[in-house]
């Protein structure tokens, strides 16, 4: 992608042992870790071989099967949606494992090869015990909201560019990968798909960053131009943030990611997509003069500082003003369901 920003790898100063993470939120922007998982066992394996990272992971399969997803050569390991956009280009199933990592390795070298993918899958249910011989010290008081440890394991294959609702430290254990990530304000320019189905439970991009469209997408010039490039090597660490825009392309024949999603709210808060929905069935039809008055009382609700719509009140009065709890949370969670099953 022409004239996009490199994101700028930190090695002074970084161990296992000593993360910046108070540095990194407040930091709020991708930052690579350079090398901060190189002595991870996993690692070392698929520094030697694919072989020998596959084999290593089978030591920790219990066979449970996993999601396996597999896409004709013909989309380039782009797993997206069909032409006319209305299902996906590729096929999952339920598969072993271990099968699935030899389908992989069966097809090493060959340029026609399918794409295998792989997606978010739990360490601690299929792979028990990986985390604890291959992990990172994360020891900080944010890790204790909503912290999972997944897996991600293909060929040469594309995550189309997307959101997530967590924050994440995304580590390159065999092979290399790039990310593309974009801010969370370039949205409209990156122009998202529908909101279902999708190619991986989140909204993507609909723009083919190989080779962009720019007459149908005028407007991913300007993402370029507010993006970032992550090249990452095994044993790499991405730290971005929550709501960031990234692009993920595996560029080798065998290709492993660690990652660990985490947020920092209370588990009693619900997500905003909930909210996102329940905007368009209430909000986003109305007229505009209505909608930029249901702006305001948003900003000053929501999006101001939580206590400014409460400061001119005696406590007794606060009521769903007032500091979210989970008995709150909860109480709330009935009102709601209680309107909207009129």
């Amino acid at each position: 992608m022409p004239n996009i920003t490199r994101t700028t790898p930190i090695t002074a100063g970084i161990s296992p042992d000593s993360l910046p993470f108070d540095d990194l939120m407040a930091g709020q922007s991708p930052v690579i870790l350079a090398g901060l998982a190189r002595d991870w066992p996993l690692v070392r394996e698929g520094r030697v071989s694919a072989r020998r990272a596959a084999d290593y992971l089978k030591t920790f399969y219990q066979d449970k099967r996993v999601v396996g997803y597999t896409g004709a050569p013909e989309i380039g390991g782009r797993f997206f949606y069909d032409d006319d956009v209305k299902g996906l280009n590729f096929t999952a199933e339920r598969v072993a494992l271990d099968e699935f990592l030899e389908r992989i390795l069966k097809h090493a070298g060959d340029p026609a090869a399918p794409a295998f993918y792989i997606g978010s899958t739990d360490l601690s249910i299929y792979l028990p015990g990986l985390s604890d011989a291959n992990g990172l010290k994360l020891d900080h008081p944010m890790f204790a909201h909503n912290l999972l440890r997944s897996i991600w394991i293909g060929n040469h294959t594309t995550a189309t560019c997307h959101y997530d609702m967590s924050h994440n430290l995304a580590v390159c254990v065999a092979g290399r990968r790039r990310f593309t990530l974009f801010p969370p304000d370039q949205v409209q320019n990156l122009y998202p798909g529908p909101l279902e189905p999708t190619p991986g439970g989140q909204v993507v991009s609909m723009v083919d960053f190989r080779n962009p469209d720019y007459d149908r997408y005028p407007r991913f010039r300007l993402a370029e131009a507010a993006g970032q490039v992550a090249e990452m090597e095994p044993g790499d660490v991405l730290f971005y943030p929550a709501l960031w825009w990234h692009h993920v392309e595996a560029l080798d024949d065998f290709n492993i990611l660690v990652n660990y999603w985490w947020n920092t709210t209370p588990v009693y808060m619900d997500t905003p997509m909930t909210t996102l929905l329940h905007g368009i069935l209430s909000l986003r039809d109305r007229p505009d003069t209505e909608k930029q008055a249901w702006r305001e009382l948003f900003d000053y609700y929501i999006f101001g500082p939580a206590d400014r719509s409460r400061e001119h009140l005696p406590e007794h009065a606060h009521g769903n003003l007032g500091p979210l709890d989970e008995i709150k949370a909860r109480r709330l969670r009935a009102t709601l369901l209680n309107k909207m099953n009129r």
